[in-house]
């Protein structure tokens, strides 16, 4: 018998969870729906957006807006949605999905005269055009401001050497300045801040510093650096993404335009909200509200866990808004938690559990407080979906501590191989906190006869995503290597050749700056030169002259190659390598130079259309049945799988500290863009305003705080991604830093290890 549609809505609601449901039965205003790992948070949101658009008659006049992080979720989301609606029998055209950013281009594109932006005259800024903008307001803002520029060079203490005045230079012009250019502006505009805003800033920073400590006026800097950044945008034609946001609010402050997007949107519902910046929140209020009373409250539904933020580090994306929603929702009694989860068995979820309550209880983060305080719960008997909380493989959370890393490697090649030949269909996957890290397991994986266990043997699959992620670094690294070896004494060209070596583990990190500071002296040292006397520095010295050597001894279109061997790629970045030389050969046929060459490179790198070569085959997904993954943690954000391996869980990795390269610490013991950073924030942050700004030290210590309480964040997420299996290892003897993997010491485990061990 054909259903009903209040039949068929009824049967859509009964599949829900009952948080789901909740979610489902809302009926306008304001929503916060705070869900844990694996409750379904898409699911639910798919779901009540069908009900809604059957509940309000929604049409292609009067449409519900879905917004989400990235592409890949807004498409998966737009999927689910329209099987119901299909399944419904209601109208395909009565919503759309749109990222954030992809939200507000439609809105600025659509008035270019009042948002002041045209595709036709304007060009989004790609990365490496990035990059080469900022090092130029660098180079501009060291011209205007020479006194400010000789007091970082002093630092805090300076006896005039001239050698150590070039190094200063060195890393000012190259790190330090735009690195916090860099992380300021992005920080700054994604909240709303223009250049003046920061100069404000500036003026009320507390001053008061203990004697030897240096206050080097670094939001003022930043203020200035932002000014010139945005000058040039303007000066070139340029747009960044923050200025998406920006143009689609200029356009909603017109009453006119207003009216037009608001009398089509009938609500806004945003996934994964815990990662909105203050301008995209404010950007989905105002289309949120009532086109004819603005005191209506907003039709507006955000989905999020702020437990599971994972990106404040890198972005300006921060917890505490989504919780400042949640906590104003629940004033209101509007708040909706998801506190059950199918995705894990018991002992998973008590792990997870375990972990939040003694990070928040530990002090770890000195005033924050990492985690939102829920708890993951299984779902009660008869949930719909297929194997809820499955029984666990094993223990289920399985703790060891081997005695070095490379016996971690063979744990769990060895775990892998049994859990393999008990189901061949089995997900796996191994998460590390750092590239270099993935980068040593599947080197030892690769190599049976030293690890002592031949998993390719066996068929078992390994994917490897960091190899293909690298490859996409292929012609920008091939560019700074080219670009060296037309010019091998220019200082800068140097030392991003070098940064290439010491990226590809080609050589051991070391202080740069002193290296390069003097070019012809470090590659061909004279009788009374210095030599260049620790074993890194010959090494460098000693792959540069084999680049420069190249080009006297091979023809131009040879060198590609020969400098994929000297990076030491892989099969598939050196099939990459191959097809970058054929196209730069193709390109450069009726002028054979190695200027042409570069030339052609950098169109290639600045337009990012070059494809890399991938050996395997694209429809694979990181969690198909009979392969192990090998992945960072924050990649894996979404996914799960049957077993799930954490190894190299050490304090030093987890929760860490910020770090600040020697080269840099001339300045004070701190990272002045993350000072500035944690300076911003304590504004941004505030609910009520003005907030107080901190000085340097106050602002470090801040920032520390919200580096680890995020830390911890990404180990709840790698935690949650396992269903059966959950195994961590944090081996007694472990490198210091990852860049030299034999270095080993003593290392302690990740400080929460025991408070997991003693909840699972």
């Amino acid at each position: 018998m054909k259903l009903t549609s209040t039949d068929a809505l009824a049967n859509l609601r009964g599949q829900l969870r009952v948080g789901q449901q909740a979610l489902a039965d809302w009926r306008g205003g304001p929503l916060a729906v705070s869900a844990v790992p694996g409750a379904g948070k898409s699911t639910g949101m798919a779901a009540a957006a069908a009900i809604a658009i059957s509940r309000y008659g929604l049409n292609a006049r009067h449409q519900l807006v879905l917004v989400t992080f990235t592409r890949s979720a807004a498409a998966n989301l737009k999927g689910k949605v329209r099987r119901h609606l299909l399944d419904l029998h209601l109208p395909l055209n009565s919503f759309v999905v749109h990222t954030l950013h992809g939200l507000a281009l439609t809105i600025a594109t659509r008035h270019p005269d009042l948002s002041g932006i045209s595709l036709e005259s304007l060009t989004l800024l790609t990365p490496s055009q990035g990059h080469r903008l900022v090092r130029t307001c660098v180079e501009q803002w060291i011209v205007t401001h020479p006194d400010a520029y000789q007091q970082m060079i002093e630092g805090r203490q300076f006896d005039g050497e001239e050698t150590e005045r070039m190094r200063r230079q060195s890393t000012l012009r190259t790190e330090i300045l735009p690195a916090l250019a860099t992380t300021v502006i992005h920080e700054a505009k994604s909240s709303g801040l223009m250049p003046e805003d920061l100069a404000t800033l500036a003026r009320n920073t507390t001053r008061a510093l203990p004697e030897g400590v240096k206050d080097y006026d670094g939001l003022g800097i930043a203020a200035g650096l932002y000014e010139r950044y945005q000058a040039l945008l303007a000066q070139r034609g340029f747009i960044d993404y923050d200025d998406m946001i920006l143009a689609a609010l200029r356009v909603l402050d017109s009453p006119e335009a207003q009216q037009f997007w608001r009398s089509r949107i009938f609500a806004v519902f945003e996934d994964e909200a815990q990662d909105s910046s203050p301008l995209q929140t404010r950007l989905l209020e105002t289309l949120a509200a009532d086109p004819v009373d603005p005191q209506v409250p907003l039709n507006l539904v955000r989905v999020g866990d702020p437990n599971q933020a994972i990106n404040s580090t890198f972005t300006p994306a921060d917890p505490v808004f989504f919780n400042q929603f949640c906590d104003r929702a629940q004033a209101q009694g509007r708040l909706v938690t998801m506190d059950e989860a199918g995705r894990s068995t018991g002992v998973i979820m008590a792990a997870a559990n375990g972990l939040l309550r003694w990070v928040n209880q530990s002090g770890q983060a000195g005033n924050e407080q990492p985690f939102r305080w829920q708890q993951i719960r299984p779902v009660p008997p008869g949930d719909p979906q297929p194997d809820a909380n499955p029984a666990p493989l094993g223990q289920g959370v399985e703790i060891h501590r081997p005695d070095t890393v490379t016996d971690t490697v063979r744990s769990i090649a060895q775990r892998v191989l049994a859990l393999y030949a008990a189901d061949p269909e089995i997900r796996l996957a191994i998460l590390v906190r750092e590239h270099k890290q993935g980068r040593f397991i599947s080197s030892l994986l690769n190599d049976p006869k030293s690890l002592g266990v031949d998993l390719l043997a066996t068929g078992l699959r390994i994917l490897d995503v960091g190899a293909q992620d690298r490859q996409t670094h292929v012609p920008s690294e091939v560019l700074a290597l080219l670009q060296f070896i037309e010019r091998p004494h220019s200082p800068d060209r140097l030392k991003a050749a070098l940064q290439v070596l010491v990226n590809r583990q080609r050589l051991p990190t070391q202080d740069l700056n002193r290296l390069a500071q003097q070019p012809e002296q470090f590659l061909y040292p004279g009788p009374l030169d210095p030599a260049p006397a620790p074993e890194a520095a010959r090494q460098a010295q000693h792959l540069c002259t084999g680049l420069l050597r190249s080009r006297l001894e091979l023809p131009p279109y040879h060198l590609v190659p020969f400098i994929g061997l000297t990076l030491g790629y892989n099969q598939s970045e050196l099939a990459t390598a191959d097809k970058l030389a054929v196209r730069l050969a193709q390109q450069t046929r009726e002028d054979n130079t190695l200027r042409a060459m570069i030339a052609t490179l950098q169109e290639i790198v600045g337009t990012e259309r070059f494809e890399a070569v991938d050996t395997e085959d694209r429809d694979e997904r990181y969690t198909r049945p009979g392969q192990l993954t090998l992945l960072t943690m924050h990649k894996a954000k979404g996914l799960d799988w049957d077993a799930v391996f954490l190894p190299f869980l050490h304090s030093r990795t987890i929760p860490g500290n910020l770090w600040v390269p020697p080269q840099q610490t001339f300045l004070g013991d701190f990272s002045l863009s993350e000072v500035v950073r944690a300076q911003i924030r304590a504004e941004t942050h505030a609910e009520h305003k003005p907030a107080p700004i901190p000085d340097i030290l106050t602002a470090w210590k801040q920032a520390q705080d919200l580096k680890v309480a995020e830390e911890f964040r990404l180990l709840y997420v790698a935690m949650t991604r396992a269903k059966r299996l959950l195994w961590i290892a944090a081996a007694h003897q472990a490198p210091f830093t990852w860049s030299k993997p034999d270095n080993l010491s003593e290392l302690p485990p990740c400080p929460g290890l025991s408070a997991i061990e003693n909840s699972a």
